[in-house]
């Protein structure tokens, strides 16, 4: 049985702590929260020792695991004191803001050996893992282009201040939801040769961003571009696409379907066909075998408690490839900040090359 604390009673926390607790290996020893209306009514309810104060909860719980779903800018301080403790961790993304943190907790939880997951749950959506598969077996090929898209309708007016308002607290379309296709490009392309065309853009927010843009280079000419809304109410609920072109082919995924096409200098795999292939995400998702809040949230917990059980400290979702994933952000901020790279009256004219004479052309 693991011994599992939740911090952090939000609305990610809340949801971690019904799957977790509902989980048959898991008992929750502890709740963590500063809100003293959440525990005493979950106390209650549940019966699971509160706490108020994390230090107090990791001094006094017996614990081996946490799950932090604090506010972003707490995830570094806290994370670090539950390694010192020798405890398995699983964080809410984005895992940290300040990149050169991330990397040092991911050099920590190498040297101690401990369970080390971010909850970037995308990459538990079959679609998304079947490109995954696809990507690495070079299906299509040299990549081009890929396209990432996530829109949806999560701020539709100006909100009072919370951290959720402010970009310096973690606060933001960028670190919210751009975070997620921006995890993927990493997962798929790897780091980045640099970022450019960066834009942070406000709709109805004061003070962080609520529309993200931008272009990542790879080696090879190989591009991404990222375009992200969270103020699009003709989306019903979060909607992430991606579109990748590539020298045999090109791939369409989203959520719920998976779309790829291939030319005729492919080689083709098992279960797929030159041409266009279709296959929907119920035939590409490993059925999860408890079912709390959707097949990826319930199947990310699922995964980290076992890790833990078989001692597996190399995992998908690693504070490793979470912090490529936060330094890619921290590009886009300094990226955006600077603004346009080639002003107006920077541009250079196109001249057509000299041939001659004044009437050369006509001889052409």
């Amino acid at each position: 049985m693991v011994r599992v604390a939740v911090v952090g009673l939000g609305k990610m926390g809340l949801s971690h702590l019904a799957i977790i607790n509902a989980h048959p290996d898991v008992q929750v020893t502890a709740i963590c929260d500063a809100t003293g209306y959440v525990l005493d009514v979950l106390n209650k309810y549940t019966g699971v020792p509160t706490f108020s104060d994390y230090d107090v909860m990791l001094r006094d719980a017996e614990l081996d695991a946490v799950v932090i779903a604090t506010p972003s800018s707490m995830h570094g301080p806290m994370v670090r004191k539950a390694l010192e403790k020798g405890l398995h961790v699983f964080c809410e993304k984005p895992f940290s803001l300040n990149p050169q943190e991330s990397e040092e907790l991911a050099g920590i939880v190498a040297q101690k050996g401990l369970v080390n997951q971010v909850g970037y749950h995308y990459r538990f959506v079959g679609v998304f893992q079947e490109v995954k598969r696809l990507l690495d077996m070079n299906l299509i090929g040299d990549i081009s282009h890929v396209l990432a898209e996530a829109y949806g309708p999560v701020v539709m007016r100006p909100k009072g201040s919370s951290w959720r308002t402010q970009r310096t607290a973690g606060g933001g379309c960028l670190y919210d939801y751009a975070a997620h296709p921006l995890n993927l490009l990493t997962w798929y392309l790897g780091m980045p040769l640099g970022v450019g065309g960066s834009v942070l853009n406000s709709v109805f927010s004061k003070e962080t961003d609520d529309e993200v843009f931008g272009t990542l280079y790879y080696p090879g000419g190989m591009n991404a571009q990222i375009s992200v809304n969270w103020s699009d109410e003709s989306y019903r609920k979060m909607s992430t696409k991606f579109s990748i072109w590539g020298a045999k082919g090109r791939i369409i995924a989203d959520r719920q379907e998976l779309q790829v096409y291939l030319r005729d200098t492919a080689t083709i795999p098992a279960g797929y066909q030159q041409g266009w292939n279709v296959n929907n995400t119920t035939a590409l998702t490993e059925e999860v075998w408890f079912y709390v809040r959707g097949e990826e949230y319930s199947a990310q917990l699922d995964y980290f408690v076992k890790c833990i059980a078989e001692k597996r400290s190399e995992n998908v979702n690693s504070f490793a490839s979470a912090a490529v994933t936060d330094k890619v952000i921290a590009m886009m901020i300094a990226d955006a900040e600077k603004g346009p790279s080639v002003k107006n009256d920077e541009a250079l004219p196109v001249t057509a090359p000299k041939k001659g004479g004044l009437f050369s052309f006509l001889s052409n």
